[in-house]
């Protein structure tokens, strides 16, 4: 385990070679390469519309009235703790989606944000996603360090996404980060009346890492439905802290978490269901499984839920433990060698994220990526 207290996530230090990227759909994209925007598309067809979508630096000069009343002001505020103090400080790229009222974008939004490891500059990124009334949208994220280098910077990232009433997010990200980065990333959503965000996030960092995922039911009806994976190995530590806050009635809150732990790391996963005094009606449920293939490793589990309310619905689970044999002995009695019968194994550990990926050339990176960390 390690304390945020001892690492350099509030710190600034002082953007290379431009990667290649694939474009995954026809919908709009951001290329990001540490400070710089190397690719930018959004069709003529949705601008008419009033989509806004461009890096965050554009927009607070074109739309300062727009960012200024959403910008670390609803989901996430800059005087909440020290990391978020430092984030709003040193920002250094990002991006801002913004979709007006009853607009409905068919093909996924995809963001790429490439960090160079070769280089000395800190890595603070910030998204802000704003769904208006009765919108729907697809989203696609990504973090990812390209290269090598043993010199250790620190990255701070936020992700707001607020979902006004009716508005319907599908959420996907996939963390790549290099073992160089240290890093902070907090996920939130803020949800109005009949709101939902379905979250799907494939944590797959070679480095130390805190990721909060937290959704806010503030709107009668909201929903939110976050799905984490994460793998850990080598000798990395990865604490994902998932929360969802019920504070309207009749809001709905699910959490599934899976996660993989080889070598010497460690993994936590945090589960913390609230439900307010008030949000008579809610139903906060969460899971937390953890698989671990060595004896070596680390892995915690630990389910929490608040109760301020009567006529609610409330549950957890939440397990660390080693490969079922007997899953193992009828794959093997099949005529699979051990190493191939464990991979599918932790494949159907952790399909229930992969599934949920919109855009299938997508769900088929997260495979390979965890392919890639399963082999290191």
């Amino acid at each position: 385990m390690f304390n945020i207290d001892e690492t350099n996530l509030t710190e600034r230090t002082e953007s290379a070679n431009i990667p290649s990227f694939t474009k995954n759909s026809e919908g709009p994209i951001l290329v990001q390469q540490d400070d710089k925007v190397i690719f930018e598309s959004l069709s003529q067809e949705l601008a008419a519309k009033g989509v806004i979508f461009t890096d965050i630096f554009t927009a607070m000069q074109k739309y300062p009235d727009l960012v200024n009343k959403f910008y670390m002001t609803m989901s996430v505020r800059t005087d909440e703790d020290k990391v978020t103090a430092a984030h709003a400080a040193f920002m250094n790229g990002g991006l801002f989606l913004y979709v007006p009222k009853n607009v409905v974008i068919e093909q996924p939004i995809e963001a790429i944000f490439y960090h160079n490891a070769e280089l000395s500059d800190h890595f603070f990124k910030h998204v802000l996603i704003v769904a208006e009334e009765n919108s729907e949208i697809s989203y696609l994220e990504r973090f990812i360090t390209k290269g090598n280098s043993d010199k250790k910077v620190s990255g701070n990232i936020i992700v707001e996404v607020i979902a006004n009433s009716e508005a319907k997010i599908k959420f996907s990200g996939i963390d790549q980060l290099g073992k160089n980065l240290t890093c902070y990333i907090k996920r939130r959503g803020y949800l109005f009346e009949n709101a939902s965000i379905d979250w799907a996030v494939g944590v797959m960092n070679e480095g130390d890492v805190i990721a909060d995922f937290d959704s806010v039911l503030e709107g009668k009806g909201s929903h939110a439905e976050v799905k984490a994976v994460a793998i850990s190995a080598g000798s990395q530590n990865q604490v994902v802290d998932t929360r969802v806050t019920n504070q309207a009635t009749h809001s709905i809150g699910h959490i599934l978490q899976h996660g993989v732990i080889r070598d010497r790391a460690g993994l936590t996963f945090n589960g913390i269901g609230h439900i307010l005094q008030g949000a008579k009606g809610s139903d906060a449920q969460q899971e937390s499984r953890v698989l671990m293939l060595s004896n070596k490793a680390r892995g915690d589990a630990n389910p929490i839920l608040l109760i301020d309310e009567n006529e609610v619905t409330a549950g957890h689970a939440a397990s660390v433990g080693r490969v079922d044999p007997e899953e193992m002995y009828y794959l093997m009695s099949r005529g699979l060698p051990r190493e191939e019968a464990e991979r599918l194994v932790i494949r159907g550990f952790l399909s229930s994220v992969l599934t949920e990926i919109p855009v299938k050339e997508v769900e088929k990176e997260l495979l390979s990526v965890i392919e890639r960390k399963l082999d290191a």
